[in-house]
């Protein structure tokens, strides 16, 4: 079947790809158009165009800096013990929620864990205070009154860190599931049968059926995972940090804020978004082709 016959049978298919297409090309590929801020000495008054041009003397100057440092520092620490401790969290969820038998329970198990995903980082930061504040948090307050001293979650930075980390999980492990569960379904149910007949209990069911038919949806969200090393969300840093922690809760995204919308020097900020585009492309490529070596798994 020719190209043009097959486009006219399904023209339907082409036609829902519109409004995505639109989406990326207005949202995604028209804001590049801004990145020659980056070379430019930016003046709001006179635009992009109309700036000075001045290459690659933004560049130094924010290399040259020692917060840029430290803020990229924070940035692959925080991101890399997420990935230790966030990544395996929905596997492991996933995996005991599909060897629940109890329907019921199952699904009430399964929305608990989402909830947490459509809460503002506003309202967590919220939460996240009134429970673990120094003096005024909940935990305290208990440990104070049990004749305990009260742990400073929130002003230590290695407190802070674990504190961090734990309420990463508790946001985003439930959402996380989602896909996995549904790689799950795809496991073909004869697979457990035959084991169970031959004797293999629950644990080694998981691993020699479960975990196996997981793999390419594992490697498929490492690779994304680790091409996002170099990126972090604002809200989450922003929200729980406070200026005690700094030297850990300061990342690029917190830099690029401080920067860019209170400095106002949008050029250098612009420099640091450039920045962790093309190094967490070539994270993305590394992971993929590491993966595609080592698994004969990859998403290119």
């Amino acid at each position: 079947m020719s190209g043009t016959v097959y486009l006219r049978r399904y023209w339907q298919l082409y036609a829902l790809l519109v409004l995505p297409l639109v989406y990326f090309i207005i949202f995604k590929y028209g804001p590049m158009w801004g990145v020659q801020i980056a070379f430019k000495d930016f003046n709001f008054f006179q635009g992009i165009t109309g700036s000075e041009w001045i290459g690659l003397d933004a560049f130094r100057e924010v290399f040259q800096t020692q917060d840029f440092y430290k803020t990229l520092r924070n940035t692959l620490m925080l991101n890399l013990l997420d990935l230790l401790v966030s990544f395996p969290a929905p596997l492991i969820l996933a995996i005991m929620l599909h060897e629940l038998r109890i329907r019921w329970f199952k699904r009430l198990s399964q929305t608990i864990l989402y909830i947490p995903h459509f809460i503002s980082w506003v309202i967590i930061g919220g939460i996240v205070y009134q429970v673990f504040g120094t003096q005024s948090g909940m935990i305290n307050n208990v440990l104070m009154a049990l004749g305990f001293e009260s742990v400073p979650f929130l002003t230590d930075k290695d407190t802070w860190l674990i504190t961090y980390l734990a309420t990463g999980v508790w946001q985003s492990a439930g959402w996380g599931t989602i896909l996995y569960l549904a790689a799950l379904t795809g496991i073909n149910k004869e697979l457990y049968e035959a084991a169970e007949v031959d004797g293999a209990g629950r644990f080694k069911r998981i691993r020699h059926i479960t975990l196996p038919g997981l793999k390419t949806t594992v490697v498929t969200l490492l690779i994304i995972n680790l091409g996002n090393m170099i990126a972090i969300g604002f809200d989450r840093p922003f929200v729980i940090g406070n200026k005690a922690v700094m030297d850990y809760s300061d990342v690029l995204s917190t830099y690029v804020y401080r920067t860019g919308l209170e400095s106002g020097q949008y050029t250098l900020a612009t420099v640091v978004g450039l920045f962790q585009a093309v190094v967490g492309l070539i994270f993305l490529l590394g992971a993929n082709y590491a993966s595609k070596k080592l698994t004969d798994e990859s998403i290119i």
